[in-house]
């Protein structure tokens, strides 16, 4: 008998350890090569363990165990042969019966069933452990999925699409009317993102500082050119490659607050790599755009749709959320008016963006109603200044007010003719 022990891998630098969130396999079940076994919870990402034979599984840890990167979760045995009448298991589900009971030759064979979804079925309206798992932590009652597994088993993916497209009112989970109460484990990455949080009040001397844009420019540049926009680059035109490409203009102004503290000392960058924070069935993540500074708006917007969609999916990766120099959050999409967003260390400095509302403002000496935006910039005092902070603020709002200043590197465009 050859027996393959299977360790954990490396998820990633400075991760020594990781939680088994889900087996999606059971003890003593046929598993395929390269087929997804289990899903392991780092205190960056979620991670699939992938099978590296092909054979049948015993496993050595259970869900909610941490174990150290390197050690063996799990064995195979690759002499062992598939059994029969079995087919290659999917990746998303934890089959029930991996290994079928033989049909008994006194008993006829049923006529099969021309629909594909038995109602009759142990699995119909019945969830696979990974998309169970997906559902409890958002709050997901079968009836708000569409099931499309094997005997109306809902999978993973059924989970994602239907958060995707959004869910009916009439289906929505209701009061129970009961006083019970359930007690659910945090997540290896929630503990993180909990710890950190806390460290950065703690730690940091944060304050927040206010102001407001007039959007009316930014809205009238994208209804004069967005179909332009997205017939010649194939991306749609959003709000956040201006707000992204105000902030590397900014940033380029006032260094620190593009600095991070170490010890003693300040590092100071000469780019800017800037975090983008996206929500995901697993919570905020937040993905970096790399060099920004460098890109053009159609650039940005398709690093960001990428990094959006591999988060979504549950395919974003430790690298993908590390090295960032600055971050922008966007609590409009969910109909924040103002807040103050906590610093994502070790970085100095976040910006939080709101929804956009309607407001009558005084313009030249008369009241107009423009759609107005409040921002908020929260800032470690330790290293960036009230002056440097109200500085970098003031000057993301004059580009977004005057699109045209970010071409000519935040200088209004009669300046650059005139040389001033």
């Amino acid at each position: 008998m050859a027996v393959l022990e299977m360790k954990v891998p490396s998820p990633g630098e400075s991760i020594s350890e990781v939680e088994i969130a889900t087996w999606l396999v059971s003890d003593g079940d046929y598993v395929e090569k390269d087929q997804a076994i289990a899903e392991v919870d780092s205190d960056k990402a979620t991670l699939e363990l992938p099978a590296e034979e092909s054979g049948i599984i015993t496993l050595k840890a259970a869900e909610g165990d941490v174990v150290k990167v390197g050690q063996v979760v799990c064995l195979i045995d690759t002499s062992a042969a598939r059994p029969a009448g079995s087919t290659a298991p999917t990746t998303e589900a934890k089959t029930a019966e991996a290994t079928p009971e033989p049909v008994k030759e006194e008993k006829a064979a049923p006529a099969p069933n021309p629909d594909p979804i038995k109602t009759d079925s142990y699995a119909a309206g019945s969830a696979s452990p990974a998309a169970a798992k997906m559902m409890k932590e958002n709050n997901v009652s079968a009836q708000q999925v569409k099931a499309s597994g094997k005997d109306g088993r809902i999978t993973k993916q059924d989970v994602i699409e239907a958060m995707s497209n959004g869910f009916s009112t009439d289906a929505a989970k209701a009061w129970g009317g009961s006083r019970n109460q359930s007690r659910e484990k945090m997540s290896m990455l929630r503990r993180k993102i909990a710890e950190r949080l806390v460290s950065v009040k703690n730690e940091t001397a944060m304050l927040t500082t206010f102001n407001e844009v007039d959007m009316k420019p930014i809205m009238d540049l994208r209804a004069k050119y967005k179909d332009a926009f997205a017939k010649h680059h194939e991306v749609n035109l959003g709000f956040m490659s201006f707000f992204t490409k105000a902030v590397t203009e900014a940033l380029n102004l006032y260094p620190a607050v593009n600095a991070q503290i170490s010890e003693n000392e300040m590092i100071f960058h000469d780019y800017a790599d800037i975090g983008i924070a996206v929500s995901s069935p697993k919570g905020l993540m937040v993905p970096v755009v790399r060099n920004a500074e460098q890109m053009s708006l159609a650039e940005i917007e398709r690093e960001i749709k990428r990094l959006a969609i591999k988060a979504r999916d549950g395919k974003i990766t430790p690298e993908d959320m590390t090295g960032g120099t600055f971050t922008i959050t966007n609590g409009g999409v969910f109909g924040s008016m103002l807040s103050t967003p906590i610093i994502n260390p070790p970085q100095s400095a976040i910006l939080g963006m709101h929804n956009v509302v309607e407001r009558p403002v005084a313009i030249n000496g008369k009241v107009e109603i423009r759609p107005i935006m409040y921002v908020a910039l929260s800032y470690d005092h330790r290293i960036i200044d009230g002056k440097e902070s109200v500085g970098f603020l003031v000057k993301v709002k004059e580009m977004l007010e005057h699109p045209e200043r970010m071409i000519f590197g935040s200088k209004d465009p009669l300046e650059v003719l005139l040389g001033l």
